[in-house]
């Protein structure tokens, strides 16, 4: 276990599958817990465990695509620690199964908004009070298919190589802040949804939300200290 104590970690989509396994993964380490979600009410609902208090913050309602949103949900945070050490963007979306040729520009407006312009927004809200603190890790979300896209998958897969090169270049832009800015590209989790809605998939070669969350949790801690500007696969047993 990577020991997180002391430290306010403020994750978005905390109401997701991997953002619940990521908050329990931050708290078993010893951090302080801020929560974002669209739905305030729904995020208090999945964390009914998580008493509200020194170490947990439930965020407003926030709207990651609208700037003034996310701004307040950040100084929000920081009047409620008077910190912010690590931002975990697990926001995001995927749509796929029509070729590129054939997928309404809808589609690839409403994923990039989803996986990259959230990631956006929410760092350039965070960005500065962890400069103004000479120091902070950010840890994102892409996919496998950041790596190499697959039919029918096109404006998912261009959605998420975005973020890896968001990653990269805010890796190399914050390296002089002591912002260390590190990327997880989870293969398929194993989620109630997938099973769901892929139910003949070979689920052996799925990834649980946890193990993700564990990823994450150590890029984001000090045992990472050497690491920026990295995409880690977590592809299960695939």
């Amino acid at each position: 276990m990577h020991s997180m104590d002391g430290r306010v970690v403020l994750i978005t989509g905390a109401d997701g599958n991997l953002g619940r396994a990521t908050a329990a993964a931050f708290r078993q380490a010893g951090a302080a817990l801020a929560l974002l979600s669209r739905k305030e009410e729904r995020l208090r609902r999945v964390h009914a465990g998580l008493q509200e208090g020194e170490g947990v913050f439930f965020a407003p309602s926030t709207d990651l695509t609208d700037p003034s949103s996310a701004h307040a949900a950040a100084q929000a945070t920081l009047a409620h620690f008077g910190r912010l050490d690590v931002l975990v963007n697990t926001v995001g979306g995927y749509q796929g199964g029509a070729p590129v040729h054939q997928t309404p520009l809808e589609v690839f407006q409403r994923l990039f908004d989803l996986n990259v312009k959230t990631l956006v927004v929410a760092v350039q809200a965070v960005v500065p009070a962890m400069i103004e603190a000479a120091g902070g890790a950010i840890v994102n979300v892409a996919a496998r298919p950041a790596l190499q896209g697959f039919a029918g998958s096109g404006a998912y897969a261009a959605a998420k190589a975005a973020v890896m090169r968001l990653t990269e270049s805010m890796a190399a832009e914050l390296r002089p802040h002591r912002i260390r800015v590190n990327c997880a590209l989870p293969g398929t989790l194993d989620t109630p949804q997938n099973r769901e809605a892929l139910a003949a998939a070979k689920k052996v070669r799925w990834v649980a939300a946890p193990q993700v969350a564990d990823l994450i949790l150590f890029l984001a801690s000090p045992a990472a200290a050497a690491i920026s500007g990295a995409s880690i696969p977590a592809y299960g047993g695939a």
